[in-house]
């Protein structure tokens, strides 16, 4: 089985995205240690909470580098809510430079009288990328469950993999690009669908493993 690293840096309950990862077939190692990230077949950067102290607790057990680096291997990668936020330039949330890994910003609801803010529950997708793997299997613009007050906003739109609607405003819920996937819902949270993404995920490590072991005894 593939291993997974999860990455741990105290930016939210772990629990449930490893479950979710565990029952689709992946081993998962959670862990706050670049060896471990670079070792690994696969990393998910998950969390909740506020931008300035994700990144900062990123940075101070010097995670940054190892992040970059497993991306840029082009190991699958899987970001979601504040894990999705970091990976941008700036956030509206705050004043600490991101990873500057996708350009854009992160950015806040317009406030408006028929919605509330922060933007909690389950919500529909809207796909814009239909060959994404994350959405193979699921059924055309299903709900998904989602608890954020910023969303981000990539200076390539094409990069979008699903976008939602909250007011009159509609926004990114997912990116896709290369061998990054990250999602502004959370799938550990979104009943069948979620774990069927969560699958989806793990069938994509599973591939990556595969191809890999190809080119290795080629």
């Amino acid at each position: 089985m593939p291993v997974i690293a999860v990455v741990d840096y105290d930016m939210g309950n772990l629990h449930s995205a490893c479950k979710g990862l565990q029952k689709a077939g992946a081993t998962t190692l959670v862990t706050d240690l670049a060896a471990d990230i670079e070792q690994a077949d696969a990393v998910v950067l998950p969390g909740v909470g506020a931008f300035d102290p994700a990144i900062q607790h990123l940075r101070s057990r010097n995670l940054e580098q190892p992040i970059k680096q497993a991306i840029a291997s082009g190991k699958p990668f899987l970001g979601i809510c504040i894990g999705l936020h970091i990976l941008f330039e700036a956030s509206e949330e705050g004043t600490e430079p991101g990873l500057g890994i996708v350009p854009g910003t992160v950015r806040r609801f317009r406030r408006e009288p028929s919605i509330t803010i922060p933007h909690m529950g389950w919500n529909q997708l809207e796909f814009t990328q239909l060959d994404c793997p994350l959405w193979q299997h699921l059924s055309g613009n299903p709900r998904v469950y989602f608890v954020h007050s910023y969303y981000v906003d990539p200076v390539d739109p094409g990069i979008r993999a699903a976008t939602t609607t909250h007011g009159s405003q509609t926004v990114t819920a997912a990116i896709a690009y290369n061998n990054v996937v990250a999602v502004q819902f959370h799938p550990e949270k979104s009943s069948t669908t979620g774990l069927q993404i969560l699958s989806n995920f793990v069938a994509q490590v599973k591939s990556y493993c595969h191809d890999r072991t190809l080119v290795t005894k080629g």
